[in-house]
């Protein structure tokens, strides 16, 4: 039985803009998660504090992580497929021969 791909795949214009911009929000929430754990270390009382609806701050901050990690997920394949859409573009008009 032969196991091939679907459809086949060309060259990824924007694969060094993915990775660039996979890494460079990848840094931003590493930012935002090492402030996490920064507290806990350093003053873990204040993980306890009232926040909001009777949450505390532990449980505000650790939605508030999975939340932004499903926004930069949207927001890093939104830029792909706007810069996917341009290489290919580009590429198909003066590429192809």
């Amino acid at each position: 039985m032969l196991h091939e791909p679907a459809q086949s795949c060309g060259k990824d214009f924007a694969a060094g803009y993915k990775s660039k911009l996979g890494i460079k929000l990848f840094l931003v929430y590493a930012v935002i998660y090492a402030g996490f754990v920064a507290i806990n270390v350093i003053k873990p009382v204040l993980m306890e504090k009232e926040i909001i609806f009777g949450l505390n701050l532990a449980v505000v901050y650790g939605f508030g992580l999975i939340i932004f990690a499903l926004l930069l997920a949207v927001f890093y394949n939104h830029l792909c497929i706007k810069r996917e859409k341009a290489a290919n573009g580009s590429n198909a008009k003066g590429g192809q021969e």
